[in-house]
């Protein structure tokens, strides 16, 4: 039995599912019972966590769509709409990491890239899942943040904004939407392993973390169907750190990918 049989039944957008955290996310929500509509920018992908989810005896539709773009956004809540009627909980996880750039190296379009799609996408989906929520009376909200809204990362500039402006999105949109009794949060993944790395990789990420281990997807489902179910529902404008303690410590956990001796001479300036 589900732990939270409130969510059966409820149409849960999961974006950014088409694999990592999103699909371990998609496919538990689906376990619980609820209608999972999986987006991702590619096709296939989407479709193949969709089909896994009802291959498992889940209720599950593919919805690809560049979040950065609102017309493909706007497409795809209509086809969310006539297929389901409502939308009961946005789970906004679709966003960039890569070109991981020195600020010397960046230019604009790699920096409106990555905040296109890390915090317009997630203002985009959220606008128009508002609507529908308040029009049904209510409705959950999901953004995901990192620790580099507060900390950094070396060669994360960009990133690290659309974190940030997220987690001030977060706290903003719970204000304006609370008296609709929609509630909006964030979670905040600490070092996830969302490529499959070696055992001497996680080993080197997971040695300074406390709970001593880097995390796996399946580690942010639990908080995310917790902030989307009715124990949660006096919980809003809050964000949820899943970092197995990392940033409670003084001392630092091994997170940055790119190391200052790869950093621009300059005389290349």
């Amino acid at each position: 039995m589900s732990s939270h049989p409130d969510l059966a039944g409820k149409v849960v957008i999961v974006t950014g599912a088409g694999k990592g955290i999103g699909q371990a996310i998609a496919e538990r929500f689906g376990a619980a019972g609820s209608s999972v509509v999986v987006n991702d920018v590619d096709d296939s992908s989407a479709r193949a966590v969709a089909n896994g989810i009802v291959d498992t005896g889940g209720t599950a539709m593919a919805a690809p769509a560049d979040v950065s773009d609102g017309e493909q956004v706007a497409a795809m809540f209509d086809t969310v709409m006539s297929t389901h009627g409502t939308v009961d909980v946005l789970v906004n996880n679709a966003g960039l990491v890569s070109p991981m750039l020195h600020f010397f190296d960046a230019d604009e379009a790699w920096w409106r890239r990555i905040i296109d799609v890390n915090l317009t996408g997630h203002f985009l989906c959220c606008h128009r899942a508002a609507r529908i929520m308040a029009k049904n009376g209510g409705g959950s909200i999901i953004n995901m943040s990192s620790g580099g809204a507060t900390r950094a990362h070396r060669s994360f500039t960009a990133y690290d904004a659309s974190k940030g402006g997220i987690e001030a999105l977060t706290r903003a949109m719970a204000l304006d939407l609370g008296p609709y009794n929609i509630r909006v949060n964030a979670l905040m993944p600490g070092s996830i392993d969302t490529a499959g790395l070696d055992a001497d990789a996680r080993a080197y990420r997971g040695v300074n973390i406390p709970a001593g281990r880097i995390g796996d997807p399946h580690d942010m489902t639990g908080p995310a169907l917790f902030l989307a179910s009715d124990d949660a529902s006096y919980v809003t404008g809050d964000v949820i750190k899943v970092d197995g303690g990392m940033l409670a410590q003084q001392r630092s956990a091994t997170v940055d990918i790119v190391h200052p001796d790869t950093f621009p001479s300059v005389d290349d300036l």
